[in-house]
């Protein structure tokens, strides 16, 4: 069920990044703008940091099941969600297009490896009647 609140936390998140980006101030390339600039610019950072603790239980309780499928979506979802986090920072360092498309991009990586998951270890229907 990890996955499951990943997959939760991983939507609020594009939801404050969006909300940011729609009113909140921009980044340029003469101006950065600080990660604790505005309240929800702080909540999104302050995720971040939420998603990566909880990728890294994910990814722990994965390698314990020794379950090949949970271990590597659950390192996919980890290094998809650092990397928005790294792009995240570039960002806000200098408003980068490409920065912001690398959120973007890492995201749906991580969100899709989270899904996988979720479908993955679903109990199937057909074991739960008899």
């Amino acid at each position: 069920m990890s996955s499951l609140g990943l997959v939760s936390m991983l939507i609020i998140q594009f939801i404050l990044g969006v909300i940011y980006s729609l009113y909140g101030t921009a980044p340029t390339s003469a101006k950065s703008v600080g990660l604790f600039s505005s309240p929800v610019l702080a909540l999104h950072v302050i995720l971040f940091f939420l998603l990566v603790i909880a990728a890294v239980g994910q990814l722990i309780r994965a390698g314990r099941a020794r379950h090949r499928l949970t271990l590597w979506m659950s390192a996919l979802g980890l290094v998809a969600i650092l990397a928005a986090g790294f792009a995240g920072i570039g960002f806000a360092s200098n408003g980068d297009d490409g920065a912001s498309l690398g959120m973007s991009l890492a995201f749906a990586v991580a969100l899709a490896a989270y899904v996988v998951l979720i479908f993955a270890l679903a109990p199937s229907a057909r074991s739960s009647t008899t």
